[in-house]
């Protein structure tokens, strides 16, 4: 692969058009309906055998449970309790994703504006749905807090627009740059694997090191991704900024 940036191509496997409307599976549409299909067998697996005494597989779920329930404990207080699920959902989906861009001939959907854009503009709809179901028409206190003067709503509410909508940008924007950097090192550092001959085994040890690194980052940006969206979750709930 000549350019490093080619790794992040759409490709159609199933090309579908219905009334000019592009909706092909593509491999980014694969490699998540594969992300979904090994969170759901990997759980259905460790959680065959539920005991009192928690088997291997068991002790990771309750502990990757127990980590997601510990964000929300400390962005949400008790009000997240009925949104563990949710968050878990987000988490395990961003963090194997990420991490199923590391293999060889796979596709890594997190890297990609479009794909984040969209789980985070639906996040932003369930923050504003989650809201208003709390607190009615209080919600609209997002755009004017109250005790400001009337005088500056012409101010004020367009700049909290602004910031609402800044969110979903920050996620998508910090997820799919953090993930195509370290990629493209990967794919650079693979060509001179090959060029340099004999001495191929430095660029080698250096990809070796930056796949561990790799690993870490997508780890990283998930807990990220998750906590922010507590963050979010909780001010569209309470209130509070």
């Amino acid at each position: 692969m000549e350019n490093p940036l080619e790794q992040f191509a759409i490709k159609k496997l199933m090309p579908l058009d219905i009334n000019g409307v592009d909706v092909s599976f593509t491999n980014s549409s694969l490699c998540m309906l594969i992300t979904v299909a090994f969170i759901l067998l990997t759980l259905g697996w460790c959680l065959r055998k539920r005991n009192i005494v928690p088997s291997m597989g068991q002790a990771f779920s309750e502990s990757i449970y127990d980590f997601i329930r510990s964000i929300i404990g400390e962005t949400m207080g008790n009000d997240g309790a009925k949104y563990v699920s949710l968050i878990f959902a987000l988490f395990l989906f961003i963090a194997c994703g990420n991490i199923l861009g590391l293999f060889p001939y796979s596709f890594t959907f997190t890297s990609h504006i479009a794909a984040v854009g969209t789980l985070s503009v639906f996040f932003l709809l369930l923050n504003i749905a989650f809201g208003v179901k709390r607190r009615g028409f209080g919600y609209l206190r997002t755009f004017f807090p109250e005790g400001l003067p009337w005088i500056m709503a012409p101010l004020i509410i367009p700049v909290e627009t602004l910031s609402l909508l800044a969110k979903p940008f920050s996620l998508t924007i910090r997820l799919s740059v953090n993930m195509s950097v370290g990629h493209i090192m990967l794919e650079v550092l693979g060509t001179f694997i090959l060029a340099m001959g004999i001495f191929g085994f430095i660029p080698l040890v250096a990809d070796m090191c930056i796949i561990m690194f790799e690993i870490f980052v997508a780890l990283l940006q998930a807990y990220i991704y998750t906590t922010l969206s507590c963050v979010y979750l909780s001010q569209a709930i309470s209130g509070e900024e």
